[in-house]
């Protein structure tokens, strides 16, 4: 299936809403597109006409989206471009979604401090103690099982 994938980047317009739902979490926001240009008469920026688009996004992206994205924040969208149209009070509507893939802070405008989100499984992203020949000393619960393998044998 072919999907036409876009890389916006503007400002959040509204507030993140946040809504847990039963296959995961759904987060959505308005996103403000305003395109700048050199007027060369005038010899200032101008800016264009702004466009708004309606960001979705699922499950740990919508999370983490809820917990890090206020209103005016510069960000770059990158996602799957939806176009729909619908009838409202008698006229033709025409809508335009992103559904997100990604979305960070637009660093070329500010900093931004990155935290990565704890896991709700961490056994699957535990590391395993480091081992080398050099130590001396068993851990604890390597002492643990030991005495208990031995009590039972």
């Amino acid at each position: 299936m072919n999907e036409t994938l876009v890389t916006l980047v503007g400002n959040a317009a509204t507030a993140v809403e946040f809504r847990e739902t039963a296959t995961g979490g759904m987060a959505r926001f308005r996103f403000a597109v305003t395109p700048r240009r050199w007027d060369r008469e005038k010899q200032l920026w101008a800016d264009g006409r702004t466009s708004f688009y309606t960001v979705w996004s699922w499950r740990t992206l919508a999370a983490n989206l809820a917990g890090s994205v206020s209103v005016g924040e510069p960000l770059v969208v990158h996602g799957r471009l939806k176009v729909r149209e619908e009838e409202q009070a008698g006229q033709r509507r025409t809508f335009v979604d992103v559904e997100a893939v990604a979305v960070g802070h637009d660093l070329s405008r500010g900093t931004s401090a990155f935290r990565r989100a704890a896991r709700a499984e961490p056994l699957l992203t535990e590391r395993p103690e480091r081992v080398t020949d050099g130590d001396a000393q068993e851990s604890p619960k390597q002492r643990e099982h030991d005495s208990a393998m031995a009590a039972v044998s």
